[in-house]
């Protein structure tokens, strides 16, 4: 099965490196065509085997299933590229998140998926969020999830919660990294301790933290129990963050869907000329 990536930026190329360096592909069975065509090259050129299409027609001409890796400005001209020349037996795609599905299949004959990777499948692990469209058949899923399953956890969510899933999924790593500079940013303040200790301490941290609410079987509110003796430290503290970030949350998950909103209005805009009331 031949597999494409449209688009070698950040998440693309992080994709096609997990996928070849987990062993769900094979760098022959790949083939990577970029807006740039010298991106595109760099890319195949670091993996023996791997093709640079000259264009999206080269490359949806020659793929199974193809990946859509780009923003969300460049999907009209993108769509337009590839509509004369796309099957209705191939699998397309996105992970644009304010792209929908039904958008997607007004616009190709193909069968349609949408799946929001993370910067974590970077090392195998995290979760992909998968949305299938009508035309998906269960050997369809069932081959995406496949692939997936060898960097990240596959998870099957309805659409409309795309936005909510991907701050907790895609963008929670860097809200989870800003929150882990902000406290070694203080811990180097304060105290003076060495910056590059402090990161690796605070690096460690967050992986066993992240291994007893996985491996471990612990919820956030079971390890902060175990952690927090009445009247210790770590209740004094919880007390200064609780305070101190009362409601900044619900401010963060507001802020990021009304980008999305904006978003969704603009994709609706480019491809039909009007606006969209979206999930």
């Amino acid at each position: 099965m031949k597999v494409g990536f449209i688009g070698t930026g950040s998440m693309g190329s992080l994709l096609v490196d997990a996928l070849v360096r987990s062993g769900a592909l094979e760098a022959s069975d790949v083939v990577v065509a970029n807006r740039t065509q010298a991106k595109a090259e760099r890319l195949a050129a670091a993996y023996p085997g791997m093709t640079a299409a000259a264009s999206n027609r080269e490359l949806v001409l020659q793929c199974d299933c193809a990946f859509l890796c780009i923003k969300p400005s460049e999907f009209k001209t993108v769509l337009q590229e590839l509509r004369p020349w796309a099957r209705e037996d191939q699998i397309v795609v996105s992970i644009t998140s304010p792209v929908l599905i039904q958008q997607l299949e007004d616009q190709l004959p193909c069968r349609i998926a949408k799946v929001i990777p993370s910067i974590t499948s970077g090392v195998l692990s995290g979760v992909s969020l998968c949305m299938f469209g009508s035309r998906m058949t269960v050997p369809d899923c069932c081959l995406l999830e496949g692939l997936l399953s060898h960097i990240s956890e596959p998870l099957l969510i309805d659409e409309q919660y795309t936005r909510v899933v991907s701050d907790l999924s895609s963008c929670g790593p860097a809200f989870m990294a800003f929150l882990a500079q902000r406290l070694v940013d203080a811990a180097v303040e304060v105290t003076g301790i060495d910056p590059d200790e402090a990161v690796a301490i605070t690096s460690a941290m967050l992986l066993g933290t992240g291994k007893l609410l996985t491996e471990g079987g612990m919820t956030p509110k079971e390890l902060i129990q175990r952690v927090s003796v009445p009247g210790g430290i770590t209740q004094q503290g919880l007390q200064l963050l609780r305070q101190e970030t009362d409601g900044v949350f619900q401010k963060l998950i507001r802020t990021t869907h009304d980008k999305y909103r904006e978003d969704l209005e603009k994709v609706q805009a480019a491809l039909y000329g009007e606006e969209v009331n979206g999930p």
